[in-house]
């Protein structure tokens, strides 16, 4: 479990060792000793089941839209922060 981020209460998520990209990316952390968001933990868990919100998330981030990608982006972190979520 990531000894910075407070226990999301599911080890067996947690503890997971995902295969792929996702769990790739969730070893590089670990060793550079970098805290690992709970999401992204969730949505390694289950790949079959998260495709469609990781799918959507790009959508809404990267899609046609009046606003670029970076000012969606800008927007998206000010929400996690004030939410007091790691972005």
């Amino acid at each position: 479990m990531d000894s910075e981020m407070e226990p999301m209460y599911l080890p067996e998520v947690e503890g997971y060792d995902p295969p792929g990209e996702r769990g790739e990316e969730i070893r590089q952390m670990r060793a550079a000793g970098i805290p690992i968001p709970q999401l992204l933990h969730l949505l390694a868990f289950k790949p079959d089941r998260t495709a469609p919100l990781t799918a959507f998330t790009q959508a809404a981030l990267r899609g046609p839209s009046p606003l670029s990608p970076g000012q969606r982006e800008l927007i998206a972190a000010f929400t996690s922060r004030h939410n007091q979520c790691l972005f």
